[in-house]
């Protein structure tokens, strides 16, 4: 059987908090790529959208309700083993406050700072976007201040 016909499809949630920090859990130990960090989110069952995935896996793993998300990123990544297709939403609301309740640890890390951690390597995709809108959103604050000042 072939990692092509072994697809697994992953619900992700980008969780921002004010400072523009992303939340993110390290994968245990004892599972597959553990020990790793990772973005929120879980496997999308057969029956399930991608947004009922999403919201139930946040719920399990983080105790929030998602009150809005949107599509933000697809990412398809060959392992020797299966390849994984991360469906990536950007969640833009929540109600409660993100804690592990799987015993998993938590972050809150600003994307510049993504690099100290260890990721899975279909992450590396999502890391790149966030670090690139975060430096777009500095060069145009920083539009903004020399525009005032002129």
């Amino acid at each position: 059987m072939s990692a092509e016909s072994r697809t697994l499809r992953v619900a992700v949630g980008i969780i921002t908090d004010p400072r523009g920090a992303i939340l993110i859990a390290r994968r245990p130990d004892h599972v597959h790529q553990g020990g790793l960090w990772e973005f929120p989110g879980g496997k999308v069952e057969a029956a399930e959208t991608v947004e009922t995935a999403l919201r139930r896996e946040l719920h399990e793993e983080l105790g929030i309700v998602v009150q809005a998300a949107e599509p933000w990123l697809w990412v398809r990544h060959p392992y020797p083993e299966k390849t994984v297709v991360l469906e990536v939403w950007r969640v833009t609301a929540y109600r409660g406050e993100p804690h592990g309740r799987e015993g998993q640890p938590l972050t809150w890390a600003l994307p510049e700072t993504l690099a100290h951690f260890a990721f899975p390597a279909a992450d590396a995709p999502i890391i790149a976007r966030l670090r690139q809108e975060r430096t777009q959103m500095a060069q145009q604050a920083s539009s903004k201040a020399t525009s005032a000042v002129l």
